[in-house]
């Protein structure tokens, strides 16, 4: 016990201290019962909840918070590596030698001898490069032809997920000149959707016809240089925090939104547009 005590206590360094935490916390007999009966699947949502902390402290630039929430997200990775290393599959060792693997691999500029990469755009050429060669060998040692979507994981977010497709795409060709015939794609897919509302159409086709219009908007974002992951969270804040004004302004009447009409909660809506605008 003396030296597990040691090992928490972090004479073993601060990741070590924490490997020695997330075994202790596994433990079948004497860990966390919470913890003990976690697998893959249940800790996955956690890992994506953290990542998009990670990405709000960042958006924010609240370093501080940063801080703590990288530590969380860390956390998950090593919570994955000890229920692989209970499994037999690897452990964070395993998981830290192939990412440095990799970075060095995909860097030959900087840890080995090549030349002709000296700007950002040239290393993301050659990562890309990289990349799809990494992708072919693994289509290859599964007995299959490789595509251009090949490793866009399916659990993205959906808007993500959108840009990285048509990202792909764009590299072999398939891709508009340029945003303006992006805009024009836009306009169409709007048109048929409004042309399904009228028909009265059924759900299936809605939810097909905006699905379509919502794509096209990620292309379009793509050709602008926007992310729509981004865009759409800092929407999603902005919104907040005008229907909180509203939300107060009321409230500094003595009333609550229930009580009040579309006409009166849009005046507020439109005085916090204009204190943001000063």
């Amino acid at each position: 016990m003396s030296n597990a005590n040691t090992t928490l206590s972090g004479d073993a360094g601060p990741l070590g201290r924490l490997l020695a935490i997330m075994a202790r916390l596994r433990d079948p007999q004497t860990g966390c019962p919470w913890d003990v009966e976690q697998d893959f699947r249940t800790i996955a949502r956690y890992t994506i909840e953290e990542a998009y902390e990670v990405a709000d402290a960042i958006e924010k630039a609240d370093f501080p918070h940063l801080k703590d929430e990288l530590g969380d997200l860390l956390f998950q990775v090593v919570f994955h590596a000890r229920m692989a290393q209970e499994a037999g599959h690897f452990d964070f060792d395993d998981v830290a030698t192939g990412v440095s693997d990799k970075m060095i691999r995909r860097h030959p500029h900087v840890f080995a001898d090549q030349t002709g990469i000296d700007s950002a755009d040239a290393q993301t050429v050659n990562w890309e490069a990289q990349k799809a060669a990494e992708r072919e060998a693994a289509a290859a040692q599964d007995g299959r032809d490789a595509s251009a979507l090949d490793g866009v994981t399916p659990g993205l977010p959906a808007l993500t997920r959108a840009a990285k497709l048509q990202k792909r795409a764009a590299r072999v060709g398939f891709d508009w000149p340029d945003a303006a015939h992006v805009v024009a794609d836009v306009d169409g897919e709007f048109d048929e959707l409004k042309a399904e509302m009228a028909a009265d159409a059924p759900h299936d086709r809605l939810e097909d016809e905006m699905g379509d219009l919502l794509f096209t908007v990620v292309n379009l974002a793509r050709h602008l240089g926007v992310d729509p992951e981004s865009a759409l969270r800092r929407t999603n804040a902005k919104f907040e925090r005008r229907f909180r004004h509203v939300e107060t302004g009321l409230a500094q009447q003595g009333r609550q939104t229930q009580e009040a009409t579309l006409e009166e909660m849009d005046a507020l809506w439109r005085q916090a547009k204009e204190h943001e605008r000063r």
